[in-house]
């Protein structure tokens, strides 16, 4: 009898025990920015405009945080507009056949308070490939301005190799360096549940 009692009150546990909150970027306040070293000698910075993150957690400190990441691959900029339409070309994303990347969290490790290794499969230029960066929870807010909403921070930073995803194969380094520096910073509200 005590048996089935128990395998009852698991059954019957609050659903607010598994419930994930979903936070959505803020466009306003939030980039999704990379960096490459040009000649060897200069970093270029650039960054997409139009993308879409979504973080589900059941936890306060985002230590069980999934992620996913849309990005249009055509709202690259540069600041120059040669370079962004060679960037958009075959040559490099080729837009109009590779719409989108995506990024979707597989895993995350805490390495240290708010601090964790987040792991997941980036697709980039019809390739899918693991990779591990870094993410920061840096803490919540609730904001006036937004009628009380609740805000959290997150930044992501890591490095990725374009060659894994044969992108701009015809500019080997040191013209542009296949390392890619990557650096998201974002601020999330939490969505009524």
């Amino acid at each position: 009898m005590k048996k089935l009692t128990f395998i009852l009150s698991l059954l019957i546990v609050p659903a607010s025990v598994f419930a994930q909150d979903v936070w959505v970027e803020d466009p306003a306040h939030s980039k999704l920015g990379f960096t490459v070293t040009h000649l060897g000698i200069a970093d270029v910075p650039g960054y997409f405009s139009d993308y879409k993150v979504n973080i589900t957690s059941s936890k306060d400190d985002f230590s069980d945080a999934q992620v996913e990441l849309i990005v249009q691959t055509a709202s690259i900029e540069t600041r120059v507009d040669q370079r962004n339409d060679h960037l958009k070309s075959a040559d490099f994303f080729d837009v109009e056949k590779y719409p989108t990347m995506t990024f979707k969290s597989t895993g995350i490790k805490k390495l240290a308070k708010n601090s964790y290794a987040l792991t997941g499969n980036l697709t980039l230029h019809g390739i899918t490939k693991e990779v591990k960066v870094h993410m920061v929870y840096r803490g919540k807010v609730q904001n006036e301005m937004t009628y009380g909403a609740l805000k959290a921070g997150i930044q992501i930073t890591g490095t990725i190799d374009r060659s894994d995803f044969d992108l701009g194969n015809g500019f080997p380094p040191p013209m542009i360096s296949n390392k890619v520096q990557i650096k998201a910073d974002g601020e999330f509200t939490k969505q009524d549940s």
